[in-house]
């Protein structure tokens, strides 16, 4: 059994609630100062999941942080790290993952939620049908980045992943680490 690192018990970073623009500004203002900060900075994260895209923006500052400064923040999953959660948990390298014994980590596929209606002539309609398509086609792309992401280092393929999560896939912390998608559980 791996021993977790000492700091994972004094988060600099502490996110709790929905991934939403509130959630974005703690976290900038948090990760602010704790990239001033000795290594490692840590990132706990307790969340039923939100706003994919939020979800990608904080991913995308950490997957920053770490090209521009050569440091390996940690990542921290408390309770429940569902939905979006699932995503700002993928910018963090595998070794560097950690959840709490009783945490749970729930990984759906991106979903859209939109009313099409039709009622002009064909030629006015094609391209507002050709818009959804490529609005479909873009969020396909951006769901595979993330789960390519989430499961590199792991024994998951993303074959696997993409059925299991057509259907919101729960993983305990145990079975997280038995797949290896994390260093560790706490």
């Amino acid at each position: 059994m791996t021993t977790p690192p000492e700091a994972l018990f004094a988060p600099q970073v502490r996110l709790n609630g929905n991934v939403d623009d509130a959630m974005f500004s703690a976290f900038q203002e948090q990760f602010q100062e704790a990239a001033d900060l000795p290594d490692p900075v840590v990132v706990e994260l307790t969340t039923v999941g939100g706003d994919a895209d939020v979800g990608r923006r904080i991913a995308a500052d950490i997957r920053l942080f770490r090209a521009h400064t050569g440091r390996s923040p940690l990542f921290f999953g408390k309770t429940t790290v569902f939905s979006a959660g699932a995503t700002i948990m993928a910018a963090f390298r595998r070794g560097d993952r950690w959840m709490d014994r009783h945490g749970v980590l729930m990984i759906h596929c991106r979903k859209l939620s939109k009313t099409l209606e039709l009622s002009n002539f064909l030629k006015a309609e094609r391209p507002r049908v050709e818009a959804l398509l490529a609005e479909i086609d873009l969020g396909i792309k951006v769901q595979t980045w993330g789960f390519e992401e989430l499961i590199a280092g792991s024994d998951i393929d993303l074959d696997e992943l993409e059925e299991k999560a057509a259907e919101n896939w729960y993983l305990t912390a145990e079975q997280a680490l038995q797949r290896s998608l994390i260093a560790g559980v706490v």
